[in-house]
């Protein structure tokens, strides 16, 4: 039986493997992007919630203007408070997020708010079971909980393939994904 290692050393481990495509994250990111719409069904003018990626997350912009040519509204998550699910705004073309809670980007209060059929999750690692490892505070785990308790949402990760780890530690509370995508494919998790 093989142990498996806590979130926060898979955590600094999956930072490190990330960091080392620093010069290839824009070509890896096209990539997940074409992935992405290749093989995650969206419905017709979905909601899709985004993200803004700080460093060298995968990065979502062209993947977010490609849905908006599709027709579908893009939202951005706002940190709504300490152990709360987040709140989704709509981000239109052109506005400027704003700077939020932990220095992150995010919509302002004022825009209206939207909640996602489909969520593009940022996460640090995953295992082919569909679980994550994000940056620890919980956020995206309440999020997909009450989403999933009110309607039918999809969850893709994106993320690169280094960051695929054999199996994460994971707490009752921790939510699956429905997909996993990469540069290298897309894994549909049931």
């Amino acid at each position: 039986m093989s142990v498996v290692p806590s979130k926060e050393v898979i955590r600094k481990e999956a930072a490190d493997r990330r960091a080392a495509l620093k010069s290839q994250i824009a070509d890896l990111s096209l990539a997940l992007a074409q992935q992405f719409l290749a093989q995650v069904p969206v419905p017709q003018n979905a909601v899709v919630s985004s993200y803004w990626a700080i460093g060298d997350e995968a990065d979502p912009q062209v993947l977010e203007s490609e849905l908006r040519r599709r027709g579908h509204h893009i939202v951005m998550p706002r940190v709504a408070g300490r152990n709360q699910p987040l709140d989704f705004h709509l981000w239109e073309t052109g506005a400027k997020l704003v700077r939020g809670g932990f220095g992150l980007s995010e919509p302002s209060r004022d825009w209206p708010k939207l909640n996602p059929d489909v969520l593009i999750v940022p996460m640090l690692a995953f295992d082919r079971a569909g679980y994550r490892v994000g940056y620890g505070a919980g956020y995206y785990d309440r999020t997909i909980r009450g989403l999933r308790a009110a309607k039918s949402v999809t969850a893709a990760g994106f993320a690169f393939a280094v960051q695929e780890f054999p199996e994460l530690p994971h707490l009752a509370h921790d939510e699956k994904l429905d997909w996993i995508v990469t540069e290298n494919g897309v894994r549909r998790i049931t």
